[in-house]
This record gives C-alpha cells, structure tokens and sequence, in this order.
C-alpha cells in the first residue's frame, strides 16, 4: 500500500478529513454507474433480525424488559426488528404453561455440542417476559414450536396461550426447526418432503383450532432445498402462512480446518451449506407461493462459530455484504443467529455479568442504516472482492462499496459525493473489539479508495437519471 494511502486510510478511520486521493500510475480504477430510472427490492423496515435458541426461554430473566442493557442494545440495531426463537434446543423444550421450574442456567448459548437438554421449558412467566420485552425494544417474534417431541394437541396449547400473550407482537408462528434433518434423528429413515408437509398439515389444523387468526412461517430448513420446494408447492392451500423460511450459514462446523477467514469473504465458502444454486431454488419457491422469504436463522460458521473468523473484524464486512446482497434479491429479514457467549453472536453476555458487542453488530448496524430504500440497477467490472450497491433512500441517492479483500480497492463514482461517509472498519481482519461505525467528513471526489476490510456508504450530491 502506497503511503499516501495508508494515510487516507488511517484519516477515514479515525474521523480525521481524508487527504486528497492522488492517483497512481498503472492503477485499476473500477467505474460504477447505476440507472436511477430501473428499481428492484426496498429493504423493509424489519429487516435486521436476531435469533436464539428457544431454551434461553428456560430462563424468564433473560427475554425481559428488566433487562434494561440488553434491551438497550437491541434497540441500538434496529427499532423495529425481528426476534427468532428455535434452534436445535427447541425440539427438547417442553411447554409447562403456568408451572414454574427455577432456571437451571442463565443463558443457553448455541453451540451443538455444548446442547443442554436437561430441564428445558417454557412457561407463561417467560412468555409474559418475553412480551414485554419486545414492547421494550420495539420488535416482533418469529415463534418456533416443538415439532419432533410435542404432539399436535401440545403445540396447540402453547400456540394459544402465545397468540394470547405476544399479541400484535407475534410476528409468525414456525412448526419445528430444521425438518430436513428429521430423517434418522426424530423421524424413520424413509422421512421424506412429504411426509414433513402431511405432519405439519396436522399440526397446522390443531394450532388453527385452538388459535384461529395466527399466521404461519416455513419450513425453517437446514440445508435440504426440496424440502422448501414442498412446502412452497403447498402453501397456497394455507392463506395463513405468510412467509418461507430458511437457514444459511456460510461455513461450517467450527472445527473444519477449511472454516477461515480466507474462505469467508468468498462467495460459496468449501463448506458452504447453502449453494449459490440456491438461490434460484428460493427464488422458484417465492414465485410458486406468492410468498416472501425470510433468512430465519444464520451466520459465518455453524456450531457457534469459530474463534479468529466469526468473532472478528472481517465478519462485520461480511455481514454487511451478506445482508445487502440478500436484501437486493428480494428477500425480507435476515436473523442472526446468537446468544450467550456464542462466538459468532452479535450480542453476548448475561443479565449478571453485562453485555457486550462483537463485529458482526456493527456490520448489522451498516446495512440497518439503509432501512427502507429501494435498490436501483448498477454495474461495475466484477471484482471478487468488491460489494458495490445503489440505492434510493428518502429522496436522495446512496452508494454502498464494501471491500473485504486484504488490499484498497479504487471506485469511480457515478456522480460526486457529500462530503459525510459512513464507515466501517478495523486496523486489521483478524482483530478482535477494535471495529468501528462511524460517519466522518472527507473532500468530495468520485474516485475513492476503500481501504481493506472495509464498508463505506455515499450519499451522491446530485441524482443522476
């Protein structure tokens, strides 16, 4: 990196105004342009979304509005987003209603190997909790029942007394958690697609009876996209359901020695468990159901992700990119998922011990920044490491670049800037409680330098048509 880079780099991320961008001889400049006149998806307002396992319900104390510094930190996000409530511990917590059992645990982190299935409930106290927490923060609730161990008559008392108790803030109720993983597990090895929609047709008939008026999200898969395809096809026989539901995680489990941060930034990571051919399969399934989709759960790495990958700078970039990247293909809320002290949660800590941010919070906090605007056609020369992104946002035109490669990357801008830039950033990929949001104030040029490992967000000065 030239000197004079470093400086602007090092100016950027400290607030300081940006020296003038000199250019170097020989070096690549990626022109972007955009077309104001062809638009795409808007980003909704309850786009950014947490999820968490629903044994975490097993304490009352965790999801409350006492709890004021998680409370604090989630309005920090978003004000109106989304919480999730599933996971693999969803499938062993059992509905007690009114009974009180005395928590066994704070927090119940997600990491599959550290899964506590000892004990693990939920009661009215921790749904009434629950309520006022979300009218606390602001946000809803994607509630996940238990599939695999309840029956339908059990999912259908709980169901009521939770359209009874979150009320307007009951987003969508979701039956079970990753069915395409039944097979061999909760379900005989001739478990198929089929077979998930017959049961969760009786589960939905029993819910339905005991709760008219709820609406239904789907199926909440791992990796197996037939299963999504089935349910698509069949969704239309339900009005009730409003939305498809997935999971995504871009490596994965956290002791593969190929989970790094070389492989993050990549488009489709070695361990990848969901294809870029995916994304023509959830787009098929939209289009069969009429129906938006919902990213319900996911993140860098499964099994709680991986120390010096998810719980560092460069997963606030990717992030970042992820979610707009989502966001620009239509679909409606990304939640990540976390809790406790999961090395990939945006969020971590306890009501006893404090709360603290990780990166990938202030990645979210990037892409929440562009609520509410409408994506525009734009093109530049592909390069692999480089998001680049229009928008239309409250009468004026934006520019997201987000760069997670290890060296600067030049853009050309369609129209000169103001002078205020979002940035978000860190002295390195690899460094950990060191990233930075922050709005500083540079000469306006079009051609800027987005330094590695970074996000910046433009507001043009003029619209172009």
């Amino acid at each position: 990196m030239k000197r004079r880079e470093f400086v602007e780099m090092l100016a950027l991320a400290s607030g300081v105004a940006a020296l003038p961008r000199i250019a170097v001889a020989g070096e690549r400049v990626i022109a972007l342009e955009y077309d104001a006149t062809r638009t795409g998806a808007t980003i909704p307002r309850d786009y950014v979304g947490l999820s968490f396992e629903r044994a975490q319900l097993s304490n009352p104390g965790y999801f409350s509005p006492e709890n004021k510094a998680f409370v604090r930190l989630i309005q920090g996000l978003s004000p109106s987003g989304s919480i999730r409530l599933g996971g693999s511990s969803g499938e062993h917590t059992a509905y007690i209603g009114d009974r009180t059992v005395p928590p066994t645990f704070e927090i119940h982190g997600p990491e599959h190997n550290k899964l506590n299935r000892e004990g693990l409930n939920v009661s009215i106290k921790a749904l009434q909790n629950l309520r006022g927490f979300l009218d606390a923060t602001g946000w809803s609730c994607l509630y996940g029942l238990n599939m695999a161990h309840a029956t339908p008559e059990e999912a259908a008392r709980e169901a009521a007394d939770v359209q009874r108790i979150l009320g307007p803030r009951l987003q969508a109720i979701q039956i079970g958690n990753e069915p395409d993983v039944f097979r061999n597990r909760y379900r005989p090895p001739t478990w198929t697609p089929a077979d998930y929609v017959a049961e969760w047709a009786r589960f939905h008939a029993a819910i339905i009876a005991a709760a008219p008026g709820l609406k239904f999200a789907g199926p909440g898969i791992s990796n197996k996209l037939d299963y999504l395809t089935a349910f698509a096809a069949a969704a239309p026989r339900y009005p009730d359901v409003t939305m498809l539901t997935g999971h995504y995680y871009a490596m994965g489990p956290a002791g593969s020695p190929e989970a790094t941060l070389d492989q993050l930034k990549l488009a489709e990571a070695k361990t990848a468990t969901f294809k870029q051919a995916g994304y023509t399969v959830v787009e098929d399934a939209r289009r069969v159901s009429g129906l938006p989709y919902r990213m319900s759960e996911g993140n860098s790495c499964w099994d709680g992700g991986k120390v010096g990958v998810s719980d560092v700078h460069a997963a606030s970039v990717w992030g970042a990119n992820r979610m707009l990247d989502w966001a620009r293909r239509g679909w409606i809320g990304v939640n990540w998922h976390g809790g406790g002290y999961g090395n990939y949660s945006p969020i971590v800590g306890t009501p006893s011990k404090g709360y603290s941010r990780r990166p990938l919070y202030f990645g979210t906090q990037f892409a929440q920044n562009l609520d509410g605007a409408t994506f525009l056609e734009a093109n530049a020369v592909p390069n692999p490491d480089l998001g680049y992104y229009a928008l239309h946002q409250n009468g004026r035109d934006r520019i997201a670049l987000i760069n997670q490669g290890d060296a600067p990357v030049t853009v050309e801008l369609p129209a000169s800037p103001e002078a205020r830039v979002m940035v978000l950033t860190g002295p390195s990929a690899a460094a950990k409680d060191a990233t930075t949001l922050t709005t500083v104030s540079r000469r306006p040029a079009r051609r800027v330098t987005v330094p590695p490992v970074t996000a910046m967000l433009f507001t043009l000065a003029g619209r172009r048509g």
